[in-house]
């Protein structure tokens, strides 16, 4: 695996959600296990140590974790996010007030754990693909409130974004199309609706369906829970038409197949529903 540098997001987007992590963890009276084991004035350094490789992602969620309980808190970041580290790693050092530490802990580190178990699943499959046309890309099946930070650990661990909400792109599903009437008159009238700066995407369940799509003209087609010997003849019937998306169930086991299908891009909802949290935790430094 390689390392994958991503521009950071912007404290403005991440304050709200620390915030309300926060708030969910202090509930009404703080911390009290920390108020009643350790004297109000007590300092310390404690050691965010990555306890399995991976990559990482979350640094800044971590860093304004601690920042809003206790602004005298000193963050020292040692990696950044998108960086790969072998288990042992230091990821970051923090001193200051004890209580605060352990006040703010769980919650610097379920940030990381999840978004680092996020973009290392996402590299991993992003390596299990190299050779093949395809490039791997997340879905809106993500944890509400969480959409922006998990789609940048795909960005962390390689991966490319698929829409980030339902305002940025058509894409016309099966659902879409039972109540519009046909496949033909949801194309056309998304057409109409969209101009010409809106890409329109459509979901297709069989090859009579996708060359209804080609006809109509779309920017690209969604094969969903196609097999991959499918997926090789939807390949084949686009021949430049049309982009192609495989999508639908596709784990780490069955993502190789989907590639050698030749489709441009497979579109896995495992990154963000699925990903194994990765694990790290914050060590006392004596």
């Amino acid at each position: 695996m390689t390392s994958n540098k991503e521009p950071a997001l912007n404290d403005v987007l991440l304050i709200p959600l620390v915030e309300a992590a926060l708030t969910e963890d202090l509930g009404r009276r703080g911390d009290v296990t920390s108020q009643a084991t350790i004297p109000d004035d007590m300092q310390a350094q404690l050691e965010i140590r990555a306890r399995q490789a991976g990559v990482i992602c979350g640094m800044d969620l971590a860093r304004l974790s601690f920042a809003l309980v206790d602004a005298q808190i000193e963050f020292t970041a040692q990696v950044d996010d998108g960086e790969l580290v072998d288990a042992g790693t230091v990821l970051a050092s923090v001193r200051g007030n004890a209580r605060h530490l352990l006040t703010a802990e769980r919650t610097a580190l379920n940030f990381m754990t999840h978004l680092s178990g996020v973009a290392t699943a996402t590299r991993q499959i992003v390596d299990s693909v190299v050779g093949y046309p395809a490039q791997i890309t997340c879905t809106r099946k993500t944890i509400p409130g969480l959409r922006i930070v998990q789609k940048y650990a795909v960005r962390c661990g390689g991966g490319r974004n698929h829409r980030l909400g339902l305002d940025d792109a058509i894409l016309i599903k099966d659902n879409h199309i039972a109540i519009a009437g046909d496949i033909k008159k949801a194309i056309q009238q998304a057409q109409s609706f969209a101009g010409h700066l809106i890409p329109i995407e459509v979901e297709v369940d069989t090859l009579e369906q996708l060359a209804q799509a080609l006809d109509a003209g779309v920017s690209l087609v969604l094969l969903d829970n196609m097999s991959p010997e499918l997926l090789s003849q939807a390949v084949a019937m686009c021949q430049g038409r049309a982009k192609t998306e495989a999508s639908g169930g596709i784990t780490p086991d069955t993502v190789k197949a989907a590639a050698q299908s030749g489709v441009d891009f497979i579109a896995m909802g495992y990154l963000t529903h699925s990903s194994t949290a990765l694990d790290i935790g914050l060590d006392f430094h004596a």
